[in-house]
């Protein structure tokens, strides 16, 4: 008897969590569809704008229509079957077919307690913006039907499945791996991608005796601008919630931006007398991607750290390539984005503690022994991105290479611009 009683009585006090069903959020739902269009905002106008201003006036209208066509490609194929394959639940490589077409998907459908389709359209603003960044590296000499082809595979072969790995419950999630918003998923793979790239296609015609100077750097701070703000959503909205995770992650996102770009203008103005705007933007956006994985785990402490970090060492590592390994990639991704997520999700593992002081994070309390094991999982993210990543891209471009009659447009052709030779239009009319 005592025993129904015990039962009739527990029964009686979970019913409401039996009951509770898993409900909108209003203000969650009204962040995530803000930061959506925030993250959108960095590739469309700005990514465009920022590397549009970097490149030779000849070739101004080439990058901002790879941006805008990469944007459309992108968007389609992330609807069609990105999204499943990353998100789908399929095995710890690769997601299944199950969200295909978005198949089953309804308004009421949550993800959490956002609309899906929010989830969905936020994930995909990352979507296009990742193979939009590795259009730095080829910048003013690749074909653009080489390009778009190339960006397609490349997000459904590269991209989705590491998203899968690391965010949609595959085996780096299931290790454990510390990536709030991108620096494996995002930075690691296209600053690898763009390093193969600039491997593979080789430099543009005179490089590096020609000078191949920024035709429009006001264009490229204003780009630079629109970055910044929208890395807000970028960092912020991957909280998925209105709650102090996302404050947290805005407020150490514009720290590590503002130490990065006061760093590197600061090691400029040692070197050579004086601070570049430039130098000033690049060290922003180095800031900005190094920060990018640590932003959920790092207090402001380790955000100024990081950021400081993230100057002198995407600095020095941009020298290295561009001038002792005179490596062509044209604007800079790799040791920006690339070294940037390297470092950053590195340095997750380190801040992420509770016991460093004014220096803490947000992750793990356990000392000295528990840093060890949530580096060395950092540490496993970032070698098996690099190589995953490093091989099948080098695929891909032969692949293309093989569809398209080669990659590049021909040495006239880039000695006129790809901006008639590709688009048969001018940028200015001057």
């Amino acid at each position: 008897m005592n025993k129904i009683i015990i039962t009739l009585f527990a029964l009686t006090f979970s019913l409401p969590s039996f009951a509770q069903e898993a409900s909108l959020n209003g203000a969650n739902t009204a962040w995530i569809l803000t930061a959506t269009a925030l993250v959108l905002l960095m590739t469309l106008p700005g990514l465009a704008l920022f590397y549009g201003g970097l490149v030779r006036r000849k070739n101004i209208l080439s990058i901002l229509m790879q941006c805008f066509a990469i944007a459309g490609v992108s968007s389609i194929l992330w609807f069609i079957v990105g999204y499943s394959l990353a998100f789908g639940e399929g095995n710890a490589w690769i997601g299944d077919f199950s969200k295909v077409l978005m198949v089953g998907m309804t308004k009421e459908t949550l993800a959490g307690d956002i609309p899906e389709s929010l989830f969905m359209l936020f994930q995909m603003t990352f979507a296009v913006i990742t193979p939009a960044l590795i259009i730095g590296a080829y910048a003013e000499r690749m074909k653009f039907s080489a390009v778009l082809l190339f960006s397609g595979l490349w997000l459904l072969v590269v991209y989705a499945p590491v998203t899968h790995w690391v965010w949609g419950g595959g085996w780096l999630a299931q290790m454990g791996v510390y990536d709030f918003a991108g620096g494996i998923v995002v930075h690691i793979t296209a600053g690898v991608a763009a390093l193969v790239a600039a491997l593979v296609l080789g430099p543009r015609h005179g490089f590096p005796k020609t000078p191949m100077l920024p035709h429009n750097l006001t264009m490229t701070v204003t780009g630079a601008g629109m970055l910044w703000v929208g890395w807000f959503g970028f960092n912020g909205g991957s909280a998925l919630a209105a709650n102090g995770d996302a404050a947290m992650a805005m407020l150490v996102t514009h720290l590590s931006a503002s130490a990065g770009a006061l760093t590197w203008a600061a090691i400029e103005w040692k070197k050579f007398g004086k601070a570049s705007v430039l130098g000033a933007v690049t060290g922003m956006v180095a800031g900005l991607g190094t920060i990018t994985p640590a932003s959920g785990f790092v207090g402001p402490g380790g955000a100024l750290i990081i950021g400081v970090s993230a100057g002198i060492v995407c600095f020095y590592s941009t020298v290295y390539i561009k001038h002792k390994l005179k490596i062509d990639d044209s604007l800079d991704v790799f040791p920006v984005h690339g070294i940037g997520g390297i470092l950053g999700t590195l340095l997750a593992g380190i801040f992420a503690s509770t016991e460093l002081g004014a220096f803490s994070g947000f992750g793990y309390a356990e000392g000295i022994s528990t840093m060890i094991g949530q580096v060395t999982v950092q540490l496993i993210g970032i070698g098996a991105t690099i190589i995953y990543t490093a091989i099948v891209s080098y695929l891909l471009f032969k692949l293309v290479a093989l569809m398209t009659k080669g990659l590049r447009v021909s040495k006239e052709q880039e000695i006129t611009g790809l901006d008639i030779t590709e688009h048969d239009e001018v940028g200015y009319n001057l």
